[in-house]
Parts: structure tokens; C-alpha cells; sequence
């Protein structure tokens, strides 16, 4: 059986990331030539994802509202069934991996400053993942919440979080203001599948906001018939169980291509959203938008 690769760089990066994508493709490559499983494969390359600071997860995480706070998601999943997830997490510079050691716990998923802790314990350092390209991206989010302007994306998602809903809610340690996720899927040379994803949330969001990722069916799922990973907006995805939607799709023998792109249909164009999806007999990329992306097949 051949192996396929899959990545993704979120279903709003623009196409100039498909290079990245394409690295991290590699990276893939290079852990299954060196006799690692699919997981391993679907880990690599979204650290390589979550190291380019243009992509929203790892070192390039987006800012929360209060412009200080940077909580990040990632989760892991193979086929045999090994699911680890970390949600909230701060200050490490690859979520993926600390949730790849969660796989080693009686858990699925830890949170917060439990994640933290338990990133530290096992000694992963402590990073500020935060750019100043995110800084620039927290400036034109806020203007556009205040109704000062924005591009398309941003003003449509305030409409989305209005200032009011803002201010009423306010929970992060700061004054109130005045008012996109990687992954990777993987089918290695045995037949086995994995997935990961990671992800630095929504600027327009609480503090301790969930996203799907980390949500074992939403953001991602891997199983004997194949792996799913989704990206787009958390809410919308995890409400519709995306990836293990489509994979039961799979299961029954649905095509790859035709799975992708009814779980994309599934969502109003007002939506973005993205899906990578391996099957046993082909893989599928699929978004309502100009997604970075790489395939990789051997």
C-alpha cells in the first residue's frame, strides 16, 4: 500500500503557505522512511506547521482580546484508537507534542494550567509564541470590533463577537476593550492512519475558549477506514461533528473525494471551512476557500 500525506496551513491561509505545507509534507515523508507509524507522520509535520510563525497554531498563535493572552489547542489521534488532546494550553512552543503525551495517560484531555503544568513536568520549556505579525492582526481585529474598519475577514468575524457581547463577558485579567488551525492526515505503507491538528484559537474569544480540535470527533478523527482533520470555525465544526462525520462516510464506503466535499457542503458559504480526509482507496482535500495545502503520495 502506498502512503499519503496530507497537510493543511487553516482554511484562511492564503495559498503562499502551500510551500510550508509542503515541508511539512516532507517532514512526514522523513519519519516514515525512517520506520515511524503514520502517527509519528501526522505529528512531524504539524510541529514543522506550528514552527512557521504565518500559521495560526504554535510560535504565530493569535492574540486574545485583551492582547496579552495566547491559549492554544492540539490534539492526536491513530487508528488503533490512541486519542490525546490538550486545550488551553500556554506558553510551549508545540502543543502537538504535549498532546501526544497525553496518549501516554489514563486522559484524553487536560486543559489549562493543568496542561501547562503537565507540559512542564515533562520538560518542555517555557515559549511566547506571540509575533508581531500577531500583534498587527490583534490591532486591525480590535479596530474592526469597534466598527473602525478591517478587511472582509475580520469585520464579518466582530459582527460575529460584537462589543457588547464583549464587554459583558469580559473575562480576561486586563481592562475591557471599548467596543485558523493546522493538521495533518497520514496513511502510512501498513495501512494505518493518524491525524493532528493544532490551532491558537480565535481572537474573538473568552478566555478559556474551546475550539474543536481538541474535541475527539470534531476537529479530528482516524480510524481503520481512514483520518479526518478539519479547520474553520470551532463552534460550527465541533456542532456538526465534522471529522467523524465524514469518516463514517468512509466507513460506509463513501469515496474520499465525495466524503470531503459533502462535509464541506454541510456549512453555509458564510463559513470557512477545510477538510483533509485518507481513505483505503484514495485521499481528498477539500475548502470553501483558497486553502494552503500539500499532498504527498509514495
Amino acid at each position: 500500500m502506498n502512503y499519503v500525506i496530507l497537510t493543511h496551513g487553516g482554511v484562511t491561509a492564503p495559498q503562499s503557505g502551500s510551500e510550508s505545507c509542503a515541508k511539512a509534507a516532507d517532514e512526514a515523508r522523513r519519519a516514515l522512511d525512517g520506520g515511524g507509524e503514520a502517527l509519528a507522520a501526522a505529528i512531524g509535520a504539524t510541529v514543522r506547521l506550528e514552527d512557521d510563525p504565518r500559521f495560526n497554531a504554535g510560535t504565530g498563535s493569535n492574540l486574545r482580546l485583551d492582547g496579552r493572552t495566547v491559549e492554544m489547542d492540539a490534539a492526536v489521534m491513530a487508528s488503533d484508537g490512541r486519542f490525546g488532546a490538550v486545550a488551553c494550553i500556554e506558553r510551549v512552543k508545540n502543543p502537538v507534542l504535549v498532546a501526544a503525551k497525553v496518549t501516554e495517560t489514563p486522559h484524553l484531555l487536560l486543559a489549562g494550567a493543568g496542561a501547562t503544568a503537565f507540559a512542564r513536568r515533562l520538560g518542555f520549556a517555557d515559549h511566547d509564541p506571540v509575533t508581531e505579525e500577531a500583534r498587527r492582526k490583534h490591532a486591525r481585529a480590535l479596530a474592526a470590533l469597534r466598527g473602525e474598519g478591517g478587511d472582509d475577514e475580520t469585520t464579518n468575524d466582530a459582527a460575529r463577537f460584537h462589543a457588547l457581547t464583549a464587554t459583558r463577558f469580559w473575562n480576561f485579567d486586563a481592562e475591557p476593550i471599548e467596543c485558523d488551525t493546522v493538521g495533518a492526515v497520514v496513511r502510512d505503507t501498513h495501512g494505518r492512519f493518524a491525524a493532528a491538528a493544532s490551532t491558537g484559537g480565535s481572537t474573538y474569544s473568552l478566555r478559556g475558549r474551546v475550539g474543536d480540535v481538541p474535541l475527539l470527533g470534531a476537529g479530528i478523527y482516524a480510524g481503520p477506514h481512514g483520518a479526518v482533520a478539519a479547520t474553520g470555525v470551532g463552534e460550527e465544526i465541533a456542532r456538526r461533528f465534522l471529522a467523524r462525520t465524514v469518516y463514517d462516510w468512509l466507513a460506509d464506503g463513501v469515496a474520499p473525494a465525495r466524503a470531503a466535499q459533502r462535509g464541506v457542503a454541510m456549512f453555509p458559504d458564510v463559513l470557512a471551512v477545510g477538510v483533509l480526509v485518507v481513505g483505503r482507496s484514495g485521499q481528498a482535500i477539500a475548502s470553501n476557500r483558497t486553502m494552503a495545502s500539500a499532498q504527498l503520495v509514495g
